[in-house]
């Protein structure tokens, strides 16, 4: 079976992750974060947002995003998200479990994104004591159908939680295919843009293991440690989640290999609106959201491609570093040959 396009979470280490985890192999060194990589990394991290941020490193985004949560509110608050958000969606109550119980509350939005008004009517139609107060708003950067904010975006959207007393958080997962394909500075739509803590995806960009959880705002990460630990997410060998970063963002590996991936999202989806699929969504991170008819995908499935549909009839293909213009090619081609048979 393929799975290519099932997900970017599917492929291995890009070179130059591995070859970081390589070298960081190189003789003993102080364990629990307290190795050379580990500063190195949360200093490139500094450096690439331009400004003086409290950084940390876990396993996984569902640990990122669900500590950097509860690190922002008390159990009777609740967050306010988009319908499609992944820690609505696929993070398995683990946003309200380190939370203690704070409630995710969803708000609508064309393409994934947030919608302010949507924001504000949510967040104020209780104040009594019976009501969780809102205190976060999370958004997703690329959303979770592959869409983009933009700096304006996030800046109108920063504004009503502030104006609500709420702090942001950004889902970052695929932040660096957000950077890509925006052109612009990682400051411009984080911390400048209201964002107060970001979690920076590692895994989706070309690492084997590790996110980044990123404090724009230092008075919000108090004690934040002591979370990572009780969570199971202080890494004893600190050096092997934190060395990937420090050289991805030392050569730009990790702008290139998002844009690659972006890019090869853009030429599959020319080519399946080329033969007349419909797209669900606009194509502007490293996701193609497409409605197949049902025969095609089941096709597909017998030629050895693993797709993931998603709800009413739309199928997801990701790409990733290493998808190339030959797989992009070979799944088109199979396409015509599926199509043709069912005509």
């Amino acid at each position: 079976m393929r799975h290519d396009f099932a997900s970017d979470n599917t492929v291995g280490w890009c070179p130059e992750a591995r070859a970081a985890i390589d070298a960081a192999q190189a003789g003993a060194t102080p364990s629990y974060g307290e190795d050379p990589w580990t500063a190195g990394a949360a200093d490139a991290i500094r450096d690439l947002f331009g400004t003086d941020c409290d950084v940390y490193f876990v396993f996984n985004g569902t640990a990122a995003n669900s500590l950097a949560l509860a690190a922002l509110c008390q159990p009777y608050h609740s967050v306010v998200c988009h319908e499609l958000a992944h820690i609505e969606t696929d993070e398995c109550g683990a946003p309200e479990f380190f939370s203690n119980g704070a409630k995710l509350w969803l708000a609508g939005g064309e393409d994934g994104r947030l919608d302010p008004e949507a924001v504000r009517v949510l967040a104020t139609r209780r104040s009594d004591i019976h009501f969780p107060t809102p205190r976060v708003l999370s958004v997703t950067q690329a959303t979770e159908v592959g869409t983009l904010y933009r700096a304006e975006d996030l800046t109108a959207l920063s504004g009503v939680a502030s104006s609500l007393g709420m702090h942001v958080h950004m889902d970052g997962a695929r932040f660096a295919n957000a950077v890509a394909g925006l052109g612009c500075d990682p400051a411009d739509i984080t911390w400048r843009a209201g964002v107060d803590v970001l979690s920076l995806g590692g895994t989706k960009n070309g690492m084997g293991m590790g996110e980044a959880v990123v404090f724009f705002d230092r008075t919000l990460s108090t004690e934040f440690a002591y979370r990572c630990k009780q969570g199971g997410q202080l890494a004893s060998k600190m050096r092997f989640l934190a060395a990937p970063w420090q050289a991805m963002l030392a050569d730009g590996s990790w702008l290139t290999r998002a844009a690659h991936a972006n890019a090869m999202a853009a030429l599959l989806a020319d080519g399946l609106r080329a033969r007349g699929v419909e797209l669900a969504h606009p194509v502007e991170a490293n996701g193609v959201f497409a409605r197949f008819s049902s025969g095609d995908v089941r096709a597909l499935f017998e030629r050895g491609w693993v797709l993931h549909e998603v709800v009413n009839g739309v199928t997801r293909l990701m790409c990733s570093w290493a998808t190339t213009a030959d797989d992009v090619a070979t799944l088109l081609g199979d396409l015509d040959d599926v199509s043709e048979l069912s005509t």
